[in-house]
């Protein structure tokens, strides 16, 4: 039987709203929401973070941290990292690494879940999360990745730009003629596949993008793709906060 556990990067210098972490979501820090979701999902949860204020807050409320580097260039990387601290703390081996956005307080746990069933077949390295998408207006927006996927089920590319392009038909009916999937930024690892990921250089398509997942196609790696209705709710801005708090 493989062994999950959800690990939850935390920052304290976020750009666009610096503590976020720390930030009250319906009378909790918002790391304690997301820890407390996600706990419903795994029995092994930890937060990772390189800052002892949010280390502080999670010991406050019962839950389990690991301190990692501040010069992670990504998510994915303080993930490698504090898989190896914990591995080492617990003295266990963990088959699936599951990366759970710290700024979606409202992670469900059948999403985490959905994300389990495709461990059971073996080819694949990586999971993700898909939504279908049904309107112009998100399909066109930059901000919002589409995904491509063969008849698997396995990702053939990730891109901010409408993808694929719908030959001789006015944009706002694209959302009409094809079903555009977005990404949702929930991903599991095989340990083995989150290791070997973490030693690959940046990739032209991943620097074009902007996009990390687009370097693990470019080296052979399967990101399978699982289509749900769970819509994610990101918190990035104080603005995003106060529409939160309002839910």
């Amino acid at each position: 039987m493989l062994k999950f556990i959800g690990i939850i990067p935390a920052r304290y210098a976020s750009t666009r709203f610096p503590g976020k972490p720390l930030a009250i979501v319906k009378g909790l820090p918002m790391v304690q929401r997301v820890y407390q979701q996600a706990s419903i999902a795994f029995e092994h949860v930890y937060v990772a973070t390189d800052d002892e204020r949010i280390s502080s807050a999670v010991n406050g409320f019962g839950g389990k941290v690991i301190m990692t580097s501040p010069n992670h260039p990504s998510g994915t990387d303080r993930i490698c990292e504090a898989l190896q601290k914990i591995e080492q703390l617990e003295k266990t081996n963990f088959d699936v690494v599951f990366n759970i956005q710290g700024d979606e307080p409202f992670i469900q746990a059948e999403a985490l879940n959905q994300l389990r069933a495709c461990f059971n077949d073996p080819s694949t390295d990586i999971a993700t999360l898909g939504k279908l998408m049904l309107n112009a207006e998100d399909i066109l927006n930059p901000n919002h990745v589409k995904l491509v996927r063969d008849f698997r089920g396995k990702a053939l590319y990730f891109s901010r730009s409408p993808i694929p392009y719908i030959r001789n038909y006015p944009q706002n009916q694209w959302h009409e003629k094809y079903s555009f999937i977005k990404h949702l930024g929930i991903y599991a690892y095989r340990a083995e596949a989150l290791r070997k990921i973490t030693q690959l250089e940046p990739s032209p398509l991943e620097l074009a993008e902007s996009l990390e997942q687009n370097r693990w196609l470019e080296n052979g790696f399967t990101i399978m793709v699982e289509t749900t209705d769970y819509e994610s709710i990101s918190i990035d801005t104080p603005e995003d906060l106060e529409r939160a708090n309002r839910i």
